[in-house]
């Protein structure tokens, strides 16, 4: 059910659900919807309450998405000085002409060579690049945090990658996959090894209960400080 609360700067309007859960639950998607969820026992003044208290987060929340919605519309044009998100950092690209078709950085730059000046011969080997970079970068992440799992005969997962909407990643324990977002290697690695691990760790745990964090904690004591840092850097669900 859709309901609005009029606060004196400005309206929130949120979905709100009634289903089995234990907690008021407040997300905010990708279309700028704000989704409430509370179990049969919670009044809706409890949960109107939480979300005026939670409201200046909301509200930042949603004009981060309605900027970097901006942003996400953007089509690279794949010419010099345009700027490319790689590991947290932004990369400015250069583009020459050569005898190969080839992406590589020093950190500061992307160099794109190609063999001519074709808008859509760019697109595809930039692209190709990432997808490439992506599987090797974070498949490397996944060999390092699962080093902390082999003592619990855990099996070492498929990996996959993906699009996603809202996700930055997903675990299947009885099928042991787990599926990444392409999009995470535009993320600081710091935030590539919270999301791996978080996935991991559903190996051991499957939801998100008392023991999912506490072993988190045990694992990556910061992990806290690594997941706001990837609410900040991303543009993904936001869970408060």
């Amino acid at each position: 059910m859709e309901r609005t609360i009029v606060f004196p700067e400005r309206e929130l309007r949120y979905q709100h659900e009634v289903k089995t859960v234990k907690n008021i639950n407040i997300r905010i998607r990708p279309d700028m919807t704000v989704y409430v969820s509370s179990n049969p026992q919670t009044e809706l003044s409890e949960v109107e309450k939480v979300l005026t208290e939670k409201k200046a987060y909301i509200f930042a929340a949603l004009d981060r998405y309605a900027e970097m919605k901006k942003y996400a519309s953007h089509e690279h044009e794949y010419v010099n000085g345009e700027s490319f998100r790689f590991l947290g950092r932004d990369l400015r690209l250069k583009v020459v002409l050569g005898e190969k078709n080839t992406v590589d950085t020093d950190g500061l730059f992307l160099f794109l060579t190609v063999k001519e000046n074709n808008e859509e011969l760019k697109k595809r080997t930039v692209e190709q690049w990432f997808a490439r970079t992506c599987e090797q970068e974070i498949g490397a992440v996944c060999h390092e945090i699962y080093r902390y799992f082999e003592k619990y005969d855990v099996i070492f997962p498929q990996i996959r990658f993906r699009s996603m909407i809202s996700r930055w990643g997903s675990c299947q324990p009885k099928r042991k996959v787990l599926t990444f977002n392409r999009r995470l290697i535009e993320m600081p690695k710091i935030c590539i090894e919270y999301v791996v691990l978080h996935e991991f760790v559903h190996f051991l745990q499957p939801d998100h209960s008392r023991r999912f964090y506490s072993l988190m904690t045990m694992f990556m004591p910061d992990w806290k400080q690594r997941a706001k840092l990837l609410e900040k850097e991303g543009l993904f669900g936001i869970e408060v």
